[in-house]
């Protein structure tokens, strides 16, 4: 198994991946349309953030986003990690856990002193998986507005 960040090449095969995973949350729908835009927006500006990919073989079965801003509270870089997901074929097997370790060691070297995340609010599992990578839960709560 490899780990490396993405490359454009890679987009169709993104898209795909979060087809699966927005099919399952409650507040996205898939828009490959919406979705293509998206990974060409930070792939093109790696200031931005990362695409990092898992891969077996050439087979493309993992992704996780590492978005970046600045915390004034921390004075330091923070990241945002979105998009999560492990292929079907490959969950159960252990690359997610990978996938996230090398996501926190290169959001660390990229100077990353914070790692937030969002989940459903329903999604036990993820918030188990997240819980035992040393991830939190926050006292503070999202809110959205669509502008």
């Amino acid at each position: 198994m490899k780990f490396e960040v993405a490359s454009s090449s890679d987009i169709p095969e993104l898209s795909k991946l979060l087809d699966s995973l927005f099919s399952q949350e409650i507040e996205f729908k898939p828009n490959d349309e919406a979705q293509v835009r998206g990974l060409e927006l930070i792939l093109e500006n790696t200031n931005m953030g990362n695409i990092l990919v898992a891969r077996k073989a050439r087979e493309l079965i993992g992704m996780v986003n590492l978005l970046y801003t600045v915390s004034t509270a921390l004075g330091a870089r923070v990241g945002l990690l979105e998009d999560m997901v492990i292929s079907s074929s490959a969950r159960g097997s252990g690359v997610g856990s990978k996938l996230i370790e090398y996501a926190l060691d290169y959001a660390e070297k990229q100077g990353c002193k914070r790692i937030t995340l969002l989940t459903d609010c329903d999604n036990t599992g993820a918030h188990r998986f997240y819980e035992s990578h040393g991830f939190g839960r926050s006292s503070m709560l999202a809110f959205r507005k669509t502008i």
